[in-house]
């Protein structure tokens, strides 16, 4: 019964990037926050590198998270351009998406790996 519950909290930081991602990536230009050049790549990085990282934690098969994240990656770039939001659909945007989802994915994996050889070494 404990099972259920804790793979519920799993998912809970993957549900929170999302709603954040939603909010952040359709905010309308007038609502976006003037800041130095090339952080908004950042944001994009830290963005979609967290989506990638808290579905892996959440226990989201990677033949469906990272298609998944890619997807929403160029979807919202197109929406971006397409939405009355004043925002523009940018590729380095969706490429700096993958980047930082692929790096999200990659620091899960390199965590668990560690904590598995650590385990080991203990034994």
């Amino acid at each position: 019964m404990l099972d259920h519950y804790r793979t519920q909290l799993t998912r809970l930081p993957f549900g929170i990037a999302a709603l954040a991602s939603l909010v952040i990536i359709f905010m309308p230009a007038s609502g976006v926050p003037t800041a130095p050049p090339g952080t908004d790549k950042v944001v994009h990085f830290v963005l979609f590198g967290t989506l990638a990282a808290t579905g892996r934690i959440a226990g989201f098969r990677t033949s469906r998270l990272l298609p998944g994240v890619v997807g929403y990656a160029a979807a919202s770039e197109i929406l971006q351009g397409l939405l009355p939001i004043g925002r523009s659909c940018e590729v380095a945007d969706a490429l700096v998406d993958v980047a930082g989802a692929v790096a999200g994915w990659a620091v899960v994996a390199a965590v668990r790996r560690m904590r598995q050889v650590s385990g080991a070494s203990s034994r």
